[in-house]
């Protein structure tokens, strides 16, 4: 059974930066494409960025974050700089098997969800 645990979330200031990481189990990695989304209090969950075979990113985050992986790690990266205050949610990562998707209803495999906190 896949497995994915997130990691690297936390409190920084706006302008600051954070790297999440996402470590996938029990799977063939390279078979998987990994997004990661999240979800602020009272919003609908959103897609944020997605790494299959090229990498995926929601206009709000352009220019900003940056999805890696590394197949030898089975993980995934999601550095992120330049900060706001409305990055502010629980960010989780999720796997499908194939190529992108940024529809979250796609996938199939979630993580528990990393919260990230942007003050002001």
């Amino acid at each position: 059974q896949v497995q994915l645990v997130e990691s690297g979330g936390g409190v920084v200031q706006a302008g600051g930066s954070l790297r999440l990481s996402c470590v996938l189990s029990g799977g063939t990695f390279s078979n998987y494409a990994v997004g990661w989304f999240r979800q602020a209090p009272g919003k609908e969950r959103e897609f944020v960025a997605n790494v299959a075979w090229r990498t995926y990113y929601a206009d709000s985050v352009k220019g900003r974050f940056t999805i890696s992986r590394d197949n030898a790690k089975n993980t995934v990266y999601l550095q992120m700089n330049s900060l706001k205050p409305e990055d502010t949610a629980v960010y989780s990562c999720a796997a499908r098997r194939g190529s992108y998707s940024g529809s979250s209803q796609n996938y199939d495999y979630w993580g528990q969800g990393t919260q990230v906190t942007v003050s002001s």
